[in-house]
């Protein structure tokens, strides 16, 4: 009888625990999901249907972005339009908070005419971010400025995080009139 003392307890448990196991996913089925994240802080004003994502559709900083990896990370372009410069920041996966990177430079990769050129954006290290260490990447070549505009372009945004590259495009669709970068 000892023998089957075990099994005849496993077998009155096995549906309680089911039960439980049930109980608890049903829970978590109910509940809403929580996030931190703001919503969208512009109307879609380009015209272009950009899909479901889980982040809004412009940086804190009113830059566009630009999705590293699979969502791990964001860049968010902020063009100066007095200037003519360019400022990138590094953001998190949701696109909300900025994260210091252990790099010198980011870079831009764009097309003119036939030939690739590229663009070097220094570490401009902001007010919070970690010794050694920079969320936001600055140039002030102006060319690099009208070369995001430009048809045919088709820049990137190339980021060495963690000693992993990301590399993502840069989409920038919608005209100047009326729309200041320069925030």
């Amino acid at each position: 009888m000892s023998v089957r003392l075990p099994k005849l307890v496993s077998l009155l448990l096995l549906p309680m625990a089911l039960c439980i196991a049930g109980c608890a996913d049903t829970a978590d089925d109910n509940s809403a999901p929580v996030t931190d994240l703001p919503p969208a802080t512009v109307d879609d004003h380009d015209g272009h249907d950009h899909g479901t994502h889980d982040h809004p559709s412009e940086g804190p900083h009113h830059g566009e972005l630009v999705e590293l990896g699979d969502d791990q990370y964001h860049g968010e372009v902020v063009h100066n339009e007095e200037t003519g410069g360019v400022t990138v920041y590094i953001l998190d996966g949701s696109a909300t908070k900025q994260v210091a990177i252990d790099a010198a430079d980011v870079r831009i990769n764009v097309k003119h005419g036939d030939k690739p050129e590229q663009f070097k954006l220094a570490a401009k290290p902001d007010d919070g971010d970690e010794d050694g260490k920079s969320s936001r990447f600055a140039s002030a070549n102006k060319e690099l400025g009208t070369l995001l505009d430009a048809d045919g372009a088709a820049p990137q945004l190339v980021v060495k995080i963690d000693g992993k590259s990301y590399r993502g495009s840069i989409s920038h669709s919608h005209d100047h009139e009326g729309h200041d970068h320069a925030h």
